[in-house]
């Protein structure tokens, strides 16, 4: 797995952007009053760990032309040290496109968080491959990776084409594919038969794939344990031979990954890792973690194996960086972490959370 040298980028993700609309204090949103704006995605969240390390990312994406929701968003990125690209789609009028709401809480104690997601006329759902140039991207200015997220793969038929077109145009100019699985039931409904042969060709595509024993065996028909998050180390094997039969099925993928967790309430998670490379198994055994707000901790474990592979960290390091990262996202209440270094993340890997001065 050989990262590409000539290139502009290290990172790039499509996504659809929009917002999370939180609570303060830790607030239930039907009981509150004063709520908190950030803009928000999956992919992005992933790419905030390389970004706020200092590597260069890309956004690919839509917006709503004129909207001061898109303006906010680009502010946003480019606070968060990223590029973007896609086109200004008219709105259509009030009743037309918009960028995605997302309502959530974070939990307090044994009440666990809420999240309402309100995605009608989200603007993503109609990214297509012919608003953007593939050759000047892959081709001219070249990507190490290429991430993309099986929520983004799943919300259209626009979306998933556009995330096939994408992984067709980085294996044939050398970019990495990594693929998160990410399943959401009700994305699938209805299409279960056309998403499960993109998720196939784009997981046979890739050089690194992430998911959850729900995610291998929902998207890719995978057998794994069962799905729920209790007693995972009593399961130990199972998740490992989850992951070996994964590779039998994706010989081409290089590298398997794979959180762990079981809640014990919305503050406190026992969190863990899986990573596998050239038949060599790399586990971060369940520690305990204490959680602001537990929503995108999955991305920032992502985003720091992600950010180890671009910096040519030996394998070992990679579970222990993604581990660490996943848990410093979910001590934010925005859905990402934001290090103000490498040394934060690798701190909270050795449990020193002493003060720093």
């Amino acid at each position: 797995m050989k990262l590409r040298k000539d290139s502009k980028y290290a990172l790039i993700v499509p996504t659809s952007i929009g917002v999370r609309i939180t609570p303060v204090n830790g607030q239930p949103v039907h009981s509150s009053h004063l709520f908190e704006m950030t803009a928000t995605s999956a992919e992005t969240n992933v790419a905030s760990i390389s970004s706020y390390l200092g590597l260069p990312v890309k956004v690919l994406t839509n917006f709503v032309k004129d909207s001061p929701i898109a303006q906010f968003i680009k502010s946003d990125l480019r606070r968060r040290n990223m590029d973007y690209e896609g086109p200004d789609v008219p709105q259509g009028g009030p009743w037309g496109y918009r960028h995605q709401f997302n309502v959530a809480d974070s939990g307090f104690g044994l009440r666990g968080p809420r999240v309402h997601n309100d995605r009608a006329g989200e603007v993503g759902r109609t990214l297509n491959v012919k608003d953007f140039d593939m050759e000047q991207i892959f081709a001219q200015d070249g990507v190490q990776i290429v991430h993309i997220s099986g929520l983004i793969a799943a919300l259209s038929p626009d979306t998933s084409n556009f995330c096939l077109e994408l992984a067709r145009y980085a294996k044939k100019n050398g970019t990495l594919i990594s693929f998160d699985l990410n399943h959401r039931a009700t994305f699938w409904e209805g299409r279960e038969e056309e998403l499960h042969k993109a998720f196939d060709e784009i997981a046979s595509l890739s050089d690194i794939l992430i998911g959850n024993e729900e995610d291998f065996q929902l998207c890719l028909g995978v057998k794994g344990p069962k799905a729920g998050g209790e007693n995972i180390e009593d399961t130990m094997d199972a998740f490992k031979g989850m992951i070996k039969n994964a590779k039998k099925a994706y010989p081409k993928v290089s590298v398997f990954a794979n959180t762990l967790r079981e809640v014990l309430s919305a503050n406190e998670h026992l969190w863990g890792a899986i990573v596998y490379e050239n038949d060599t198994f790399h586990v971060e055994n369940l520690r305990k973690i204490v959680v602001l707000d537990r929503i995108g901790g999955g991305d920032g474990f992502v985003g720091g194996l992600l950010y180890s592979i671009l910096k040519g960290w030996e394998p070992e390091k990679w579970v222990q960086f993604a581990w660490a990262s996943g848990a410093l996202a979910t001590t934010f209440l925005t859905d990402y972490a934001q290090p103000a270094d490498e040394e934060m993340i690798w701190s909270i890997w050795e449990g020193n959370a002493r003060v720093r001065r």
